[in-house]
């Protein structure tokens, strides 16, 4: 059977090592971001409270639940764009709360902005041949619809908790006052 021939699921390049790696590189990333929380998730819980989050118990199980499933969702390649979404949701709001103590832009080449660009690539590309999506599914790469949507669905997830549970603007574009 010629290459050409193949299941999409049965066909590999070196799009899917690079597809591989980044999975690897971000869901382990996200794990040990999650696992963090998860283990230490009083710390968690007083980092939200001391930001002047609202119900920062919540916030914070919201916060260690995306990174720590969505983590696991990346690097096996299982249900790759919920996973991606959970974590560009996540680290969105991470990114946010790093740039809105400081002047807009002023740190935006962090863990959390690398991460979501990371997870959004993931969601846009698909998992790969080497994943469980193409093992139990038969699928690389999920529907366009699927993944365009749930593009939008983390950027609107991410600004709802936001504004809901933070209540601040972090795109100012001066730095606050002291």
């Amino acid at each position: 059977m010629a290459t050409g021939d193949m299941p999409e699921a049965r066909r590999s390049s070196p799009i899917d090592l690079g597809l591989l790696m980044l999975r690897l590189g971000v869901g382990a990333t996200m794990i040990q971001a999650g696992l963090i929380k998860a283990f230490d998730f009083g710390t968690a819980t007083a980092f939200m409270e001391s930001a002047g989050w609202r119900a920062p118990t919540f916030a914070a199980g919201l916060l260690t639940t995306a990174e720590t499933a969505g983590g696991i969702g990346l690097l096996l390649g299982l249900l790759t764009p919920i996973a991606a979404c959970a974590v560009m949701a996540a680290m969105i709001d991470a990114w946010a709360a790093t740039v809105s103590t400081s002047a807009f832009w002023a740190e935006p080449f962090n863990v959390p902005f690398v991460s979501a660009f990371g997870a959004s690539a993931l969601l846009l590309a698909g998992a790969g041949t080497y994943s469980f999506d193409a093992r139990f599914f038969g699928r690389s790469r999920w529907p366009g619809l699927i993944t365009i949507t749930l593009f939008f669905v983390a950027i609107a997830a991410a600004v709802a908790t936001w504004v809901l549970l933070n209540g601040v603007n972090p795109l100012h574009l001066d730095k606050p006052a002291p």
